[in-house]
């Protein structure tokens, strides 16, 4: 099974929403530094990579664009 870079997880709530997609959507995944991330947060050399199976990268990828769509803040009407 080759695995492919898919992401860097900035924190540890990110993290887990990946984790989740992932989990849901039967994608293969490797979390690189998932732990030592936690200990020393804030240190850029040591932020989890995500890592997916080379077959499920596509999928992972169209999982991880939705989820970064920016959410449009709509006034209420009067």
């Amino acid at each position: 099974m080759a695995m492919r870079y898919l992401t860097t997880a900035q924190d540890m709530g990110e993290l887990a929403i990946i984790k989740s997609l992932c989990e849901a959507n039967a994608i293969s995944c490797f979390f690189q530094h998932e732990h030592i991330s936690s200990l020393y947060p804030g240190c850029s050399a040591l932020l989890c990579r995500v890592l997916v199976d080379e077959s499920d990268w596509v999928r992972a990828d169209i999982l991880l664009r939705r989820l970064r769509i920016p959410l449009r803040e709509i006034e209420p009407s009067p």
